[in-house]
């Protein structure tokens, strides 16, 4: 059975360059204790107090987030693709928001020359279109974070 291609307002597209090498860029998304610095967060002011990644093909994420305001969101998902240090795929899941639904996260890891840069490509699709300015502000904020923590 064909499947209907994602509508282009689906999908929130994001292109960071990095100050690092698509290796290292690669490590902070994949490990747990880069991962805490950065991934989910939104803002400085929010914590991840749990944090679980079995990054591989089938593997599961967990992660809990804690906001300035004392409350705690739940996400989750899974990999569906690990090819380092080029590619990432992974489900998306807010455990907390019911309607929320399973969506689509796709990164790559573009070497720029040979500068020790990296240009990111962030696709999050599949997202309801309540929840696209949300994601798209949450993650160009997670990037700041991101950037910080690779300095």
């Amino acid at each position: 059975m064909a499947t209907s291609p994602v509508a282009p307002e689906a999908v929130v597209e994001i292109r960071r360059t990095f100050s690092a090498t698509p290796e290292k860029v690669f490590q902070a998304w994949t490990d747990p204790s880069k991962m805490t610095k950065w991934f989910a967060r939104g803002t400085e002011q929010n914590t991840v107090t749990r944090m679980d990644a079995d990054v591989r093909p089938g593997g599961k994420y967990s992660v809990n987030i804690q906001s300035s305001d004392g409350k705690t969101y739940h996400m989750s998902g899974t990999y569906r693709e690990v090819r380092p240090p080029e590619k990432l795929v992974f489900t998306w899941i807010w455990e907390d928001a019911p309607d929320f639904g399973e969506s689509l996260v796709t990164i790559e890891f573009r070497r720029l020359g040979q500068s020790g840069f990296t240009e990111l490509v962030l696709k999050h699709e599949l997202l309801a279109e309540k929840y696209r300015a949300d994601h798209h502000k949450g993650w160009l904020a997670c990037f700041d974070l991101l950037d910080k923590a690779l300095a």
